[in-house]
């Protein structure tokens, strides 16, 4: 019987979970007038509400949006965490001086949301103001391991995500299939990472494996275009990952 109960919880962890519940919380930040019409038409494709109950991020937490982009999910957060959470909108000085307009993007953003703060120190100097709940990071973990930055910036990053959460707090992480790419080439030539590889980094920074969701797989995407490429932009085979910060045993 131990020996059976043993097989069971291997094959548990090797097969994706089943979809969380949609919260009512959820479903209200998604219908926020706040939120910009052309951001909730691309939620069909984008999948935000599965995507933040697999997370199980709730009213109350403190949260970061890493590498926030456009602020798609900041303008989500915000009103899901609600007036007692706290939102953290965080994008990279690196990114700003190489496209002004991120800064003006996350200005944007962040206008009229109470519990929301922007930041945006370098890679390198970011510290969070306290211990999160939860970080999201959204087709921008390969980012990372860009070549322009210092060799190591991807593991010193990824280590002080893991020095963000408090003991049992969740990274949840989307991003771009790369074909199997031990090197870890992919980031820079395509904008993707190999799956493997971006749990290979984050398990050595500490963090647990919790499980994947397949909703935004694409099988006909061939994983060898840029995914700035028209051919498969907005289209690309993306995974998501939902790692934990083990608590103290």
């Amino acid at each position: 019987m131990r020996y059976a109960i043993a097989a069971a919880l291997l094959l548990a962890a090797a097969t994706p979970l089943a979809a969380q519940k949609v919260t009512p919380a959820i479903t209200a930040a998604l219908a926020d007038s706040s939120r910009p019409a052309e951001q909730r038409e691309r939620d069909a494709a984008r999948k935000p509400a599965e995507i933040l109950a697999f997370a199980g991020i709730k009213p109350g937490q403190k949260v970061a949006d890493f590498i926030m982009g456009g602020g798609y999910w900041t303008r989500i957060l915000s009103p899901l965490v609600g007036p007692k959470g706290k939102v953290y909108a965080y994008q990279p000085a690196e990114f700003i001086k190489f496209r002004a307009a991120y800064g003006e993007e996350q200005k944007t953003a962040v206008a009229g949301l109470a519990n929301t703060v922007a930041l945006n120190d370098s890679l390198g100097a970011l510290i969070f103001p306290e211990p999160l709940d939860a970080i999201v990071t959204v087709q921008n973990y390969h980012d990372l391991f860009l070549q322009p930055f210092p060799k190591g910036t991807g593991e010193a990053v990824t280590r002080k995500l893991y020095n963000s959460l408090k003991p049992g707090g969740v990274l949840l992480v989307v991003d771009h299939v790369a074909n199997a790419d031990p090197e870890n080439k992919a980031p820079t030539a395509l904008h993707r990472i190999d799956p493997n590889v971006a749990r290979r980094e984050l398990e050595k920074a500490g963090f647990r494996f919790a499980g994947k969701l397949d909703l935004l797989r694409n099988t006909t995407d061939p994983h060898t275009a840029s995914v700035f490429d028209a051919s498969i932009r907005g289209k690309t085979d993306q995974f998501v990952f939902k790692f934990v910060r083990p608590r103290a045993q």
